[in-house]
């Protein structure tokens, strides 16, 4: 199905027949992505006495309870009270859910034994001339191994405050990337780059959101997308989500 959506003051055709699906799957496996010391997600059936909730072992249907952190497993979304003592919900937070966004790759720079995503870096490719409310920050390389990690005590690379200040300057409302966090693993908790993008606490926008752990695979061209975010309906600081992208064409 196609459709023709403004957007700039120019019309755009796009085809909602070929998603690209940006999300990392939630699974149990030990080598799925992870951070912030979790140990791998648990999916297991309920036993209650000689009930068990699996077909395989003898029952009519699947009924398994989920344990994962939204943080430290796959793609997730997160809200301000992420950071905040009010504790919002991205369900509440988050009521909008098409936003017109670029996808841009980056190579982070090493600086003083860190991996940063430097001003200078998102100055050069992307200056927001197509107006667009979200940005996408694929780190390179991107490789199918950003599907394993764990990065736990490993000092991923991260994003400096003022890469961020200049990101709120060109209208970023949703930020999405394919790192465990936008603040080095390690900082004290000062959490520089989240507060600057959610202007917290003096001047906080609510309606703004973080996506963490991206995947997008190299088959996806950098551009101009169409972005579906869709999350769980958790009443929680963040939730799994799932980012789709539908590629744009001008007419």
């Amino acid at each position: 199905m196609e459709a023709i959506i403004n957007h700039n003051s120019k019309k755009y055709k796009v085809d909602f027949s070929k998603p690209l699906d940006i999300s990392m799957p939630l699974t149990s496996n030990e080598n799925a992505t992870r951070a912030w010391y979790a140990n791998a997600i648990s999916i297991e059936p309920v036993r209650m006495g000689t009930w068990v909730g699996s077909v395989k072992e003898g029952n009519s249907v699947n009924f398994k309870n989920i344990f994962f952190n939204p943080h430290a497993h796959g793609t997730h979304t997160e809200c301000v009270g992420h950071i905040s003592a009010d504790e919002e919900s991205i369900n509440s937070t988050l009521t909008t859910f098409m936003f017109f966004a670029e996808l841009i790759s980056v190579e982070p720079e090493k600086i003083n034994g860190d991996s940063l995503i430097t001003k200078e870096q998102l100055m050069h490719c992307f200056d927001n001339k197509k107006n667009v409310e979200a940005l996408i920050i694929r780190t390179k390389p991107n490789g199918n191994e950003k599907l394993h990690i764990n990065y736990s005590n490993t000092n991923p690379t991260y994003i400096d405050k003022t890469a961020i200040e200049y990101l709120n300057e060109k209208g970023i409302k949703h930020l999405l990337i394919d790192l465990p966090s936008l603040d080095r693993e390690k900082d004290d908790g000062v959490l520089a780059a989240h507060k600057a993008f959610w202007q917290f606490p003096h001047n906080t926008q609510h309606s703004k959101t973080i996506t963490e752990m991206i995947y997008a695979a190299v088959n996806i061209q950098d551009g101009l997308y169409l972005l579906n975010l869709q999350i769980a309906p958790f009443e929680n600081d963040a939730s799994p989500s799932k980012p789709i992208l539908y590629s744009t064409t001008e007419i």
